[in-house]
């Protein structure tokens, strides 16, 4: 029935308009909760990290507080064992929180782990004497889909002109 009223003047380019400044508006809401679990992830593996190297807390004190997190947050995902230990592994491998604010959190918590994993597991890097923030930059050109962008970057990294 909506279909059969006359279209005003303009309506259809206003409600263009209208449906953009929504999707819009979806993409900052979730870039935003993004960011904020990705600082939260890091603030808590870097309060486990300072506490096994202050109090000498083991192993074992994850495996509680995952627990008693998710008995805490039963409708809350992310708090088994094993994403605790990344997160302290996040926290680990970037210490400063600026940073964590800033590129980390421009990616989601899946790739920062997949990021973390690839470093962990190769020498490349090292060997070229890549940095971090380089690193996590170039998976950034990757993640959003720039392949010729990372080659060319990749290259630099590789010939130390960064």
């Amino acid at each position: 029935m909506a279909n059969e009223l006359p279209v005003a003047q303009g309506y259809e380019e206003f409600l263009g308009e209208l449906k953009e400044r929504i999707r819009q508006a979806q993409v900052r809401a979730a870039l935003a909760v993004n960011r904020e679990l990705i600082l939260l992830y890091w603030q808590i593996g870097r309060d486990i990290l300072m506490r096994q190297q202050q109090q000498g807390w083991g192993a074992k004190v994850i495996d509680r507080l995952a627990a008693d997190l998710r008995k805490a947050f039963p409708d809350m995902k992310g708090f088994l064992s094993r994403n605790l230990k990344y997160m302290r592994a996040f926290a680990e491998a970037y210490p400063d929180e600026q940073f964590v604010q800033q590129p980390a959190a421009q990616i989601t918590w899946y790739h920062n782990i997949a990021l973390m994993e690839k470093l962990k597991s190769s020498e490349e890097p090292v060997r070229c004497g890549a940095s971090t923030a380089v690193l996590v930059s170039l998976t950034l050109v990757l993640a959003l889909g720039f392949p010729r962008r990372c080659d060319l970057a990749w290259r630099r990294v590789r010939d130390k002109r960064v």
